[in-house]
């Protein structure tokens, strides 16, 4: 059996693609690994560029966009790994990033998932790398700024986790799908990312959904990711990527929560979000 898959969802991509590659083959010294990339439909000439340079590599061609969920899930299904490594197209790997964080799970059995810290190009720390648990106080707090004003009040910071040191390794409530290890036992028992998700918040409601079978999730800062977001993906989709990413606060809040608040606060917090998407489509429309 192959040690490690590393599956990657493409959408427009190619220029940063390779970077990525490349960076994979120096992620990896000690354990084998395949590679499989699930492209949705680009038309910027990625499924030319993988086929040409990278033939050992799997490729799945899909016929249109079929979201990131459904795509990931795709890959994770042929993967034949004992560790599933989730990675963004627009993501560098640090030298030894892989062999890390797989060692890391391989040696504390009691932990599912563990992600890196993940770097902004600019070497700016990514702060959605880490995570607490997106209850709606956490959504609101960041939503409004507070855990910027406050960012060692922990009734504030429950959702990017302000107050924790950056270089500390820690228990979260999930990291970011930009760079995500995944234990494949984690899989066998609670299943594939769920599908309602086109994109966005699917990485938080599996980290959940792995926590609620009493598996634990690390962050851990020894190796680092540059993550270049904006680049392919979803940003070739603005309006698109706009709408999914607060539906996506919706889902995940009608699945783990609803249940705890009464009507009137789902349907106080279901407007909220379709004011701040009103809000959000129409301030892409003017800024462009």
């Amino acid at each position: 059996m192959i040690d490690i898959s590393i599956c990657i969802v493409n959408l427009n991509a190619r220029k940063q693609l390779n970077n990525c590659m490349q960076s994979i083959m120096n992620s990896i010294l000690d354990y084998t690994f395949e590679v499989i990339i699930v492209d949705n439909h680009s038309s910027d000439g990625s499924q030319i560029f993988i086929e040409k340079y990278y033939k050992k590599f799997h490729i799945i061609k899909n016929k249109r966009n079929v979201g990131y969920t459904v795509a990931i899930n795709q890959g994770i299904k042929v993967s034949k790994g004992n560790y599933i490594v989730l990675l963004n197209p627009d993501a560098v790997l640090e030298k030894d990033t892989l062999n890390c964080l797989v060692s890391f799970l391989k040696y504390k059995k009691d932990i599912g998932i563990v992600g890196p810290k993940v770097l902004n190009h600019d070497k700016s720390f990514q702060k959605s790398c880490r995570r607490g648990i997106a209850r709606p106080k956490a959504v609101f707090s960041y939503f409004l700024g507070l855990s910027r004003l406050f960012p060692n009040d922990l009734r504030f910071t429950e959702y990017h986790l302000n107050h924790l040191h950056e270089d500390e390794i820690n228990e979260v409530g999930g990291v970011s799908g930009s760079c995500m290890v995944i234990r494949k036992k984690v899989v066998d028992e609670i299943g594939y990312f769920d599908e309602r998700y086109f994109a966005y918040q699917e990485d938080s409601d599996y980290c959940l959904t792995a926590k609620k079978s009493n598996w634990k999730i690390y962050y851990n800062p020894s190796v680092k990711v540059i993550h270049n977001s904006g680049l392919g993906g979803s940003n070739t989709v603005p309006m698109k990527a706009i709408f999914e990413w607060h539906r996506s606060y919706f889902l995940y809040y009608k699945k783990h929560f609803s249940e705890e608040y009464s009507t009137l606060f789902s349907v106080f917090y279901i407007l909220l979000m379709l004011l701040k998407l009103i809000f959000s489509e129409a301030y892409f429309l003017i800024k462009s």
